[in-house]
């Protein structure tokens, strides 16, 4: 089967005995996006990376890289593949330098030529001196990504590599990450930071237990109107007492003293909300649906299966 997209999966599955961490997966990651894999701790997300790149075997289903299928055409697929699984290792006493040399050593003349623009790219030019034992967990990773780019890949599978960085870290991290799709080249993401990926990602899969429960452009998560209106009255007291009294309204989050965010049961429009309110004698100065966000999207599917 021939595919263009970066990444495709059909029924893919991880057993190990009982327990079933990947459970008949079918994702599709376009080429030149960033891709979030986005789900709890626990939720197979490490596995499935492990499967694509030939650290586990896959129990069932089959999976594709750049169109070439795996395993048969592991070392095809995988040439233009960068990935950090978990934390990067490096030798602690040696420098960043030598770590990515020897790195270097094991892929060629083409990758050693790189290491120099890696490097800087990164920005750890003025530190690759120094012996990786004095850096910091977000210099670990800035080096795990210089290692990667070694090999000019078109894919880079990075595992949850915002964990532990400080909000600088974060950005830089982002911005790098945005610099490599401008460049056409395919970001998979894997994290638990559902801000982040919102911030950086231009897809994403939602998955728990080893499920896939929803995918898809990231505009279609956070961008449609669902069942929260966005409400502002001149009497605050008395809406109060109001939406406390309306049955179809099933939450109120106060974001100013006369302004809140009013959950409604399904199927209630923001019409009903307004003449109930009317009715009451609260005059209405606002009343608009409120846009889906990400985490929005992420706590309804997970709320669905039972996790909150």
């Amino acid at each position: 089967m021939q595919t263009d997209a970066a990444i495709k999966t059909e029924g893919l599955t991880k057993r190990y005995g009982a327990k079933v961490a990947v459970d008949s997966v079918d994702l599709e990651i376009p080429r030149g996006v960033a891709f979030g894999y986005l789900g709890p701790n626990g939720a197979g997300k490490t596995t499935l990376i492990r499967m694509l790149l030939g650290l586990t075997r896959a129990s069932a289903g089959k999976m594709w890289i750049l169109g070439h299928q795996l395993p048969h055409d592991r070392s095809q697929a995988l040439a233009k593949v960068g990935a950090i699984v978990e934390e990067p290792r490096f030798y602690p006493y040696l420098t960043g330098m030598e770590n990515l040399r020897i790195a270097a050593a094991v892929r060629g003349p083409e990758a050693a030529a790189r290491i120099e623009a890696s490097i800087e790219r990164v920005g750890l030019a003025d530190r690759s001196k120094e012996k990786v034992s004095g850096y910091s967990l977000g210099m670990r990773q800035r080096l795990g990504i210089a290692r990667c780019l070694l090999n000019d890949p078109e894919v880079l599978i990075l595992d949850e590599p915002m964990n532990g960085l400080d909000p600088a870290g974060i950005m830089e991290f982002r911005l790098l990450i945005r610099s490599f799709v401008e460049e056409g080249r395919t970001v998979i993401l894997s994290s638990h930071l559902l801000d982040e990926v919102e911030k950086t990602c231009d897809a994403v899969a939602i998955v728990d237990k080893g499920r896939v429960v929803r995918q898809g452009g990231l505009d279609e998560f956070r961008g449609r109107d669902y069942a929260k209106v966005t409400l502002e009255v001149l009497e605050p007291d008395l809406a109060r007492a109001t939406l406390s009294q309306l049955a179809f309204v099933k939450g109120v989050e106060e974001i100013s003293a006369a302004e809140w965010l009013v959950s409604l049961q399904p199927g209630v429009r923001g019409h009903q909300l307004n003449s109930a309110l009317v009715g009451a004698g609260v005059s209405v100065e606002r009343l608009e649906p409120a846009k889906a966000t990400l985490e929005d999207e992420f706590l309804s599917v997970t709320s669905d299966m039972g996790i909150r």
